[in-house]
């Protein structure tokens, strides 16, 4: 992605002279600053992001009732998992969603990144992030004014003290409100290392730089309908009967043998 993509504001040399002579300083971005295109559409954004938060919440509330209720009969700890993010220009927020972990899922291993079939998330909390479900309570930050309902991914500090060395123009993404939803989110998979936050990057980049009415419609459709495929993919998996290597795996169990093929002969 080119630098020419985007509207530039430079810092002073004498800035820019401090931080390359600083030993451990993050990456060199020449002292550039990604700032939205359109900034006449920031406001009416924000008016947009409170009407359709006020819409979808009365739709939400009974989703959320339901789900809270599935993560107490199934699991110890509170139905809300609350954390620390950093919002628009650096400043923290509690993020609310429904908790798909385990209790204390980081007590041993500290912040890390979520992985693909991770012991620690529970069954009703496997369907709920395959769904995405569990990221519905977010629209109470949205009227808190905390979230966009499109932006940049909300990151955890832990995670931004780290990145911000290694990622040239990383803290960038804050010069917007971050957003449940996004065109990073939408085009790639979820973070696991730093090359995939790099990636991410750039699409979070031109979104700060060219988002428009258009483009956050586009977006909020895209959503709606990965959502929609989500939903029904995810109570597919929860309904599904159980295939043959599930049968086999059990009958081990039940007949205390190691070869229950004699029972499954074609």
């Amino acid at each position: 992605m080119s630098a020419n993509a985007y509207r530039i504001d430079r810092a002073s040399e004498e800035e820019r002279s401090a931080d390359r002579g600083r030993p451990g300083a993050a990456p060199s971005t020449n002292g550039a600053q990604v700032t939205p295109r359109h900034r006449w559409y920031l406001p009416l954004k924000t008016a947009t992001d409170y009407v359709l938060a006020v819409s979808l919440l009365p739709f939400a509330l009974p989703v959320i009732g339901l789900a809270a209720v599935a993560i107490k009969l199934t699991s110890r700890g509170s139905v809300f998992y609350c954390q620390e993010r950093l919002g628009k220009d650096g400043r923290p927020f509690t993020l609310i969603k429904l908790r798909t972990m385990v209790e204390n899922a980081e007590a041993e291993t500290g912040p890390v990144w979520a992985r693909e079939n991770d012991p620690r998330v529970t069954r009703v909390g496997r369907f709920l992030r395959e769904s995405h479900l569990d990221e519905l309570p977010q629209l109470l930050n949205v009227l808190a004014g905390h979230l966009s309902l499109v932006g940049p991914r909300p990151e955890r500090p832990e995670f931004v003290s780290r990145l911000e060395w290694k990622i040239p123009y990383y803290t960038q993404r804050t010069n917007i409100r971050p957003g449940i939803t996004g065109l990073a989110q939408l085009k790639l998979p979820p973070d696991s290392d730093t090359d995939s936050v790099r990636k991410k990057l750039a699409f979070d980049l031109y979104y700060l730089r060219y988002m428009t009415p258009w483009l956050d419609c586009r977006i909020l459709v895209a959503t709606a309908w990965c959502f929609f495929r989500a939903t029904v993919r995810a109570f597919w998996r929860l309904i599904a009967l159980p295939d043959g290597d599930r049968v086999r795996e059990r009958l081990v169990e039940i007949l205390d043998q190691d070869d229950p093929t004699l029972l499954l002969r074609d």
